[in-house]
Order: structure tokens, then sequence, then C-alpha cells
């Protein structure tokens, strides 16, 4: 099932921090690199499990170096994090998510990051960006990580249609020829209602042109773009084309493979779920950018590596980083997992460069928008999901919905 954490990991995953500093206090106690040591990581999820690997791999070129990794399951990662940083117990490296990144910059628990070890240059834009706060980068990105539309081309061709949808129009005309023409159950499966149902509405909130909180710290949810986008989320319900009620941790990808949902939008670790449970349906089904409304734009998520500032094993810490964030670490990091590299040079080269599927995860990841870091980020993404709630069940129009978020957003907003 770790899919289903994913998509709640890369709502955490969304920035994510390491940090290397000058503010570190620990009075130039920093043990050499080179000297016996042993670093302590957490990481989470299956994140968690798979770098336990590279560090032995890491341990065997490096042995003055002992890793202890301890994988943490991203339902309690953000309570432990805050736990372990209040007393001052951070390990020397941690993964971090996006929304958590603006409250532990805050607590001043992370090491910014030395940019001339590490070049923003060097990876996505949304990335470094997603681990910036108040101009200093506290996290290298790891990996990332957006959406993309899953469909079924071969119910698609029993529909008439030979090629993805274009546009959002095309979209629902798509989601309306597999009911009509290839009769199956439902059109396109998006999130309803429920914890991080936004993240379902940011393809649709951001082609529109629409946000959330604008980059200069506004509360910006009812604009007539997010208007325009939420009407346009809504109609799939109400016209029957995507199923009102789902419950929780529901698995897509079965009904995928039945053919009752031939329409969703998916993370990269998808593909590998359906080669590896439905070989089956090899050659049944693609991957395509999001459709375009004012623009194709989809959100970004992933993680970054950050340093506890209290870590007296920090240049050891940026050493094993280094390891991790370069183009080899990052290619074989997605052959273990299938994470997406966050530097631009893994891409290059390999089945990165060449996979027709993987090209439309790159061009994807150009736009991909992140949400900018804002310390009260879980309580405000949480009122856009109960907007959202209430248009999908019938109980209010997007305008209404959103003007009431607005008013509670406004309030938490730094």
């Amino acid at each position: 099932m770790h899919h289903a954490a994913r998509t709640v990991s890369w709502a955490l995953a969304l920035a994510s921090a390491l940090t290397l500093t000058a503010c570190g206090g620990s009075g130039g106690g920093d043990v050499a690199a080179g000297d016996k040591q042993t670093l302590t990581v957490w990481a989470m999820g299956t994140e968690g499990e798979k770098l336990a690997d590279v560090a032995k791999a890491y341990e065997k070129a490096n042995t003055n170096i002992t890793l202890k990794v301890t994988p943490v399951g991203w339902d309690v990662a953000h309570q432990k994090l805050v736990a372990a940083a209040a007393a001052g117990r951070l390990p020397d490296i941690v993964q971090m998510g996006g929304s958590y990144m603006g409250e532990f910059a805050d607590m001043g628990v992370l090491e910014p990051v030395d940019t001339k070890v590490f070049k923003e240059g060097d990876f996505f834009p949304a990335a470094w960006k997603q681990s910036t706060v108040d101009g200093k980068t506290y996290g290298v990105p790891w990996y990332v990580d957006t959406r993309v539309l899953f469909y079924r081309t071969d119910l698609a061709e029993k529909a008439g249609i030979d090629k993805p949808p274009a546009t959002m129009a095309d979209l629902r005309a798509m989601a309306e020829a597999y009911q009509s023409r290839a009769g199956t159950k439902w059109g396109l499966s998006i999130q309803p209602g429920g914890l991080d149902t936004v993240q379902s509405f940011y393809p649709f909130l951001y082609s529109a042109g629409g946000e959330i909180v604008s980059e200069d710290g506004k509360a910006v949810v009812n604009s007539p773009e997010a208007v325009k986008a939420l009407e346009n989320y809504g109609s799939y319900f109400r016209k029957g084309l995507s199923e009102k009620s789902v419950r929780p941790g529901y698995d897509v990808t079965k009904d995928f493979n039945k053919g009752s949902v031939p329409m969703f939008f998916g993370g990269p670790w998808i593909m590998g779920l359906l080669d590896d449970n439905y070989p089956d349906l090899k050659g049944k089904w693609g991957v395509a950018n999001v459709p375009v409304d004012k623009a194709s734009v989809s959100m970004a998520g992933g993680s970054s590596l950050a340093v506890s500032a209290d870590s007296s094993h920090k240049a050891a810490a940026r050493k094993f980083i280094q390891y991790l964030t370069d183009p080899k670490g990052q290619a074989d990091w997605y052959d273990r997992t299938r994470d997406l590299p966050a530097n631009t040079e893994a891409w290059k080269s390999g089945k990165l460069a060449t996979d027709p599927g993987l090209a439309v995860w790159r061009k994807q990841l150009e736009t991909a928008k992140a949400a900018p870091v804002q310390l009260k980020s879980t309580e405000i993404t949480s009122k856009v999901d109960t907007a959202i709630e209430s248009v999908t069940q019938g109980k209010s129009s997007a305008k209404e919905a959103l003007d009431k978020a607005q008013s509670q957003i406004q309030g938490l907003v730094k």
C-alpha cells in the first residue's frame, strides 16, 4: 500500500530541508569528514527502507562512516520531527517534506545549505524553491514529484479517440466518450473530499492560473481563476463522470486495471505499480501531460535532505548528501525507487533520457508549481479540502465555498 502513503508523502514532501551552516552553534565542534564517526539519518516510508541499501554501499566505499538509517512512517513523521526538534534530538540528516519546511526553518533547527557545495542551477527550480524560506535554503532537493494523466489507450480507441486530451475541454469530452462509447463506469477519478483533496485539485487550479496563496503571501483562493477551476472540477461530479464517495486508502489502479476508471492523475511511482501488479495491462495505458487550460501546470512535490543545526557531523553529512544528490547518485536512486531525480543532469543519460513515458514527466516538471512555503501550510490546505468537498457533494457553489475558505485562510497566512 505504499502508494497511498505516497500521496500523503508528497504533500508532506513538498518542501524539504538540508541545513548546513554558519549558525550551527556547535562552536567549531564539528568532526572532520574523514574521521571515524556514526551518522544518524531519518527518512520516510519507502524511502527510509530503500535508503538502508544505499547506506550499505556508501559504507563500503567510506569505511570511516557508519550510517544508522531509521525509516519513519509518513503518518507519524510530523509529530516525531517536532518532538525531536523540541528536545534538541534531531538526527544528523533528515528527510523533509515540503509542507514542513516553513515550520522547521522558523524553529531554527536546520542548518542553511552551503551554496558553494550545492548549486541552485543543478536542480529543478520548484524543488529548490520548496526548501527556501525568507531567502535562505535549508534543504538539498533529493527527489521531485508531480502529477500527470494516466489513461487507458485501448478503451480510448474503443471510444474513437486516438490521442490524449490536449485541453481541459478535451478532458471532459474524453471522460464522456469513455462512458458513452467504451462503456466504462466512470470517466475520470478525482478525489471528492477528505484529507489532501487539494492535491487532486492542483492540476486544475494551477492550469487555470489560480493559486491558494500568492508569491507575496496573500490569500487568493477565491480569485476568478480559482473559482473557474473549482467549477470545472465540480462538473465531473455533477455530470456523474466521477465518483462522489471514495473510501480512504482507495486504490485507483485496481479500477484502472478493471476498466471501470479509464483516467486518473497520478504520481511517478504508479508506473511501477502498474507494471508489477498488472503486467497484462502493458501496452494498454499511457501517460500524458496535464491538459491545458491557460497552461499545463501540475503540482510540484518531493523531498529534500536537511542537516540538523545541532549536528556535530556536518562535514560528513554534507558529503553523504552530495553522494545522494549528484547525477550518479540520483540515477541510482531512480533505479531503486522510481523517484524522479531532482538534479536535472541525471535526466541526460540512460532510461531517464530515452524512455518516452519519462519524457512526459520531464516536461511536466519544467512548469510544475510548488505551493509557497507557509508556517501553517497544513491548516491552510485543510480549509481548501473542505471547500472542494462542499462543491463535489453539491452543497455549495464554487464561489460560495472559496469565499468562505478565503476568509479563513486570510487569518492563517504569515
